[in-house]
């Protein structure tokens, strides 16, 4: 019996990739005004096209499939997600950061001083992803509760440093802003993913979170903690551990008691985060909601 040729088997494919026919495309010697024109340029090659504003529920759509696809081609079942301010020390800066505000006004050595002083929510986030990260526990050949952040400094970093001091691989999901933002140096390369858009990517926050703890942070802390409590609040969200960190300063910021006295929130939704001031009460939480051992 003699071999078939290549393209005469049944299971072959029979179209041609699209990176090959892109290779086809670059490869075409002709130079000819027409080839030379935008507008022959095949359409997925086209980064002016892609990039038009009618193309905006494309990069939606890219912005949804990309991380997912990783994700998954990492075995990713389930994340652990850290929110938290990108201005909070390590303890190892806190010191210099007070120092460099004692020439400045009284008001901005208060502020180094407040900062230096939520040093301490560094090292439990860190403590935090260390412990989550050496449990490294796998269902179903996937592995959960891997550690995510923001991909940035200050708390994101303290997360993904405390997975890097685990041995363990960790997400980092940035988003491009007018300003430099760079990934911190602990995100594990292949799980270092930049956004666009805001909304995907508090979409793929959210979409493998099976705990959040949140730390004192700024506005984006504060929209990420409250759209999360919106999602669990109104159902579209199954309840998850969420694990808030620093009862002082959130006590101070947001009077969550008087919100529920004023009535536009149930005394009940109160209920929906727990207090933490300690990565052990943290993981005491998430252990005791989904029944684990150790």
């Amino acid at each position: 019996m003699t071999d078939k040729p290549e393209d005469h088997d049944l299971t072959d494919r029979k179209f041609y990739r699209a990176e090959q026919e892109a290779e086809f495309s670059l490869a075409d010697p002709s130079i000819t005004p027409q080839t030379q024109h935008p507008a022959y340029k095949l359409a997925f090659s086209d980064t002016d096209f892609l990039l038009r504003d009618e193309l905006r529920p494309v990069r939606f759509q890219l912005e949804l499939l990309k991380p997912e696809m990783l994700l998954d081609e990492a075995r990713v079942g389930s994340t652990l997600v850290m929110y938290g301010s990108a201005r909070i020390p390590s303890p190892e800066e806190a010191d210099a950061k007070v120092e460099a505000a004692k020439n400045g006004s009284e008001y901005e050595q208060k502020v180094a001083a407040n900062l230096a002083a939520k040093s301490k929510y560094y090292a439990e986030a860190h403590t935090l992803a260390k412990m989550v990260s050496e449990k490294a526990i796998i269902e179903e050949g996937k592995r959960q509760f891997v550690v995510c952040s923001g991909g940035g400094p200050s708390i994101m970093e303290a997360a993904n440093r405390g997975a890097s001091d685990a041995g363990a691989e960790s997400i980092g999901l940035n988003i491009v802003l007018p300003h430099e933002q760079a990934p911190n140096p602990y995100v594990t390369p292949y799980l270092s993913l930049n956004f666009h858009y805001f909304a995907l990517r508090k979409m793929h926050f959210l979409l493998r979170a099976r705990a959040v703890a949140v730390f004192p942070g700024g506005f984006g802390t504060f929209d990420e903690f409250f759209e999360l409590l919106t999602l669990i609040q109104t159902g579209k969200m199954k309840p998850i551990p969420i694990l808030l960190f620093g009862k002082h300063f959130w006590n101070r910021v947001v009077n969550f008691e008087a919100i529920a006295e004023e009535g536009t929130i149930s005394k009940k939704d109160l209920e929906l985060f727990k207090w933490c001031e300690t990565a052990d009460e943290a993981w005491a939480h998430i252990a005791e909601f989904y029944e684990l051992e150790g």
